[in-house]
This record gives structure tokens, sequence and C-alpha cells, in this order.
């Protein structure tokens, strides 16, 4: 399985932007679909974004429509959350996800299809 670690979490005021990254190691398919989920306190965890890196499409939790965008950068291995206009019903623990053998980005979003996880990077929005 691959290895993911990420960065880039912090606090930030509502309104806010940040930009989370996972670095992605290890033999990878080339099916993959990596994602983005989080976890608040007592809350289940949630898919937020998706890509299927073979087609580039991409999955969005409604929540986080036209505010947050999933990027890629093959040349470095890293795929990248951009997160604009944050809101305090955003803070949780973000973690980066990925699922090898994947044929539609939706796969990505199910946590149980989740074949290896990063060790999350705590976001908060005040």
């Amino acid at each position: 399985h691959v290895q993911l670690v990420e960065s880039g979490g912090g606090s930030v005021q509502s309104g806010g932007s940040l930009r989370l990254s996972c670095a992605v190691s290890g033999q990878r398919s080339s099916s993959i679909c990596l994602g983005w989920f989080r976890q608040a306190p007592g809350k289940e965890r949630e898919a937020v974004a998706g890509i299927y890196t073979a087609r580039k499409t991409t999955f969005y939790r409604d929540s986080v429509k036209a505010r947050f965008t999933i990027s890629q950068d093959n040349a470095k291995n890293t795929l990248y959350l951009h997160m604009n206009s944050l809101k305090p019903e955003d803070s949780a623990t973000y973690y980066c996800a990925a699922t090898e053998w994947c044929d539609n980005v939706v796969a990505v979003t199910d946590p149980r299809n989740v074949d290896s996880w990063g060790q999350g990077t705590q976001v908060t929005v005040s």
C-alpha cells in the first residue's frame, strides 16, 4: 500500500484559507483514487473530496462545493486540498486517504474502501 503524510493544517479565522498537502509514497496502482476525509469530535468520519487520478474526475461533498478544491501534482507525488471561505463547521481533523484499485471516484468516499490513511492534520476555524 502507499504511505500518506499530511501537512498544512492550522488555525484560521472564519473566511480564511488553508492548503492541506498529502505526500504520497510507495508503489501505487495506475487506477488509484485519492481523497480527503475529516472527523470532528463526536462525529463520524466523512468524505470531503476525492479524485480518480486516471481520469481526473472529482467528488466534493455538498457543504464544501465552490469553496474547496482537490488537486494533484504528479511530479511531486502530492495531493492538495485548497480550502477557501472556511467556516467554523469545517473544523476537524483532516485525513488523506487512498483506494488503490478504483474505477470510480465514488469508491474513495466510503471509508470502508480506503486502503491507506494518513495520520491526520488538525484544522481549526474560529
